[in-house]
């Protein structure tokens, strides 16, 4: 019945997406012998067997992840204004450490390293679980969008129940005091949705940095844009939210 149920789903979708695909892909054959008749480039050559047709991309306004947009950005403009000597990114969106390193030293670490050759960035292995960083060395840290994986398998890492809150007390211990740490995590009514990620309440995360003051919080809520800084009590509103917390270690 599920394979007879999903078929039927699978049928639906198809003949109400392809006659959309359809039209966009007559559209480009239009579009490609328009541009054919004009063309007379002789250093730019013009032939069939290379098409590479976009079809969806004929649209208005472009689009983007709220989340992953808006939270390097946030996390930039404060590391811009505190101009730290150096900062450390723990697993945090690549484009965020290697935008970063153009104005402030950027080391990254991840569980599953990344390859990058920029000047001003250092990319190394680190298990959040165990930071290979010494007690109250670090000025400067961010972890954003991370923590809510670790432990639930999803990128090869050990299950753990536990993992995230382990994770936390790493980032805290590590931290200078008087040293600030960019925190980024989905925020709404508390669950884990195994084995993507888990969403916290506002109270927990603040909880779990117990050994912090927080500084600022900013939302982009499940409608998008940014609110900074946001009323806490929004965060629980949200169905899949995005919180920013700036902490300062006390």
């Amino acid at each position: 019945m599920y394979l007879k149920n999903n078929f039927i789903y699978t049928a639906k979708k198809v003949l109400i997406i392809w006659p959309k695909t359809l039209l966009r892909f007559f559209g480009f054959i239009k579009d490609y012998v328009s541009f054919s008749k004009v063309s007379k480039r002789a250093d730019m050559p013009l032939a069939f067997k290379n098409i590479y047709p976009c079809l969806k991309d004929k649209i208005t306004t472009t689009p983007f992840d709220q989340h992953y947009i808006y939270h390097p950005a946030w996390a930039a403009r404060i590391i811009a204004k505190n101009r730290p000597a150096e900062h450390v990114d723990i697993s945090s969106i690549l484009s965020f450490s290697t935008i970063v390193s153009a104005f402030i030293p950027i080391k990254f670490y991840d569980y599953r390293p990344a390859h990058l050759q920029l000047n001003n960035l250092q990319s190394n292995f680190a298990d959040l679980m165990q930071l290979p960083f010494e007690t109250d060395s670090i000025e400067s840290l961010s972890c954003m969008h991370t923590i809510e994986h670790i432990g639930l398998g999803r990128y090869g890492d050990a299950i753990n129940p536990e993992g995230d809150i382990k994770a936390i007390k790493e980032l805290q211990r590590v931290t200078k005091k008087g040293g600030t740490i960019l925190f980024v995590t989905p925020v709404g009514k508390p669950r884990i949705e195994f084995n993507a990620h888990r969403i916290y309440s506002f109270e927990q995360i603040v909880s779990y940095f117990s050994g912090c003051s927080l500084n600022e919080f900013t939302l982009i809520p499940d409608n998008g844009g940014l609110i900074q800084p946001a009323d806490p009590a929004l965060a629980q509103q949200q169905q899949y939210g995005c919180g920013c917390f700036w902490f300062i270690k006390q």
